[in-house]
């Protein structure tokens, strides 16, 4: 494989989840096997359209209008659409950038997000562009060391040739306020798979107190999920209730003893995709 399907690319700054606030290039692929707050029919109508692309978090799915729902995958109009681009695609932009460099050496991270980049053909795209990106560094002398974080909703077990090139797994674990199933969302050979790494997280958006219960029911006990590898962040989709949500986010977090976060990126440009 000589390609990564990308729905989206850019250079901001990591908004929410244990490494907020570091630079990064956000590489967006493709599809995903779940479609919180929205139907199959919905999103391949979506599709259908050819509507890709959101400008704001305002994006709601039928599952949230009927109150399956508290929130939708605000990337969802993005990540139903991408192209297949060469390895060299990434390395050129981040060259003309002034960004090589500081990528190659992890001082800006390489975020791998989607849709869920841990889909098999996902995963050995993103291992065969380590082999290019690395190959490719030996023969221009640079120095190559680069952090690799993956942004998973954790229902796809990560092979180990992956395993072994990430330097964070940033596991969005869903619940049932996603309007997914339980048999949708919770896959315990991936979550276990993820706990082989020695940097994980597990992210959960809350929206009520009983979703903190849950977070505790359905994964951190079961799991075994050490409460330092947790971290918790409000649904928010724009700057509306944006700091009631989060002050809830931080009482909850004060109270179960786990990591309080936000979402920088909609606290700064109101926008939760390309930014």
């Amino acid at each position: 494989m000589d390609y990564l399907t990308i729905a989206e690319d850019f250079y901001t700054i990591q908004g929410e989840g244990f490494s907020t606030g570091f630079p990064a290039y956000f590489v967006r692929l493709r599809d995903c096997n779940l479609t919180c707050g929205a139907t199959m029919s919905m999103t391949k109508s979506i599709k259908d359209r050819g509507e890709g692309g959101t400008d704001s978090g305002s994006f709601q799915g039928d599952l949230q209008e009927v109150g399956t729902a508290t929130w939708t995958c605000d990337t969802l109009p993005v990540w139903l659409f991408g192209h297949k681009k060469p390895f060299e695609y990434l390395i050129k932009k981040w060259d003309d950038m002034g960004l090589l460099g500081d990528i190659a050496s992890g001082v800006v991270h390489v975020i791998w997000t989607g849709g869920e980049p841990t889909l098999p053909r996902n995963q050995k795209s993103i291992v065969a562009f380590h082999t290019y990106f690395s190959e490719y560094c030996r023969a221009n002398d640079m120095f190559f060391e680069p952090y690799y974080e993956i942004e998973t909703n954790g229902t796809c077990v990560i092979q180990k040739d992956l395993l072994d090139i990430l330097s964070l797994i940033n596991c969005s674990a869903k619940l049932a306020n996603s309007g997914m199933t339980v048999e949708q969302r919770i896959v315990p050979s991936a979550i276990e798979s993820i706990k082989q790494h020695p940097c994980y997280t597990f992210k959960f958006v809350i929206s009520t107190e009983e979703d903190m219960k849950e977070v505790f029911d359905t994964y951190i006990t079961p799991f075994g999920i050490p409460l330092a590898k947790v971290c918790i962040m409000p649904g928010l989709d724009d700057q509306q209730n944006f700091h009631e949500r989060t002050l809830f986010s931080m009482e909850m977090a004060k109270k179960y003893k786990v990591r309080g976060l936000t979402r920088l990126h909609v606290s700064a440009w109101d926008k939760t995709t390309g930014v």
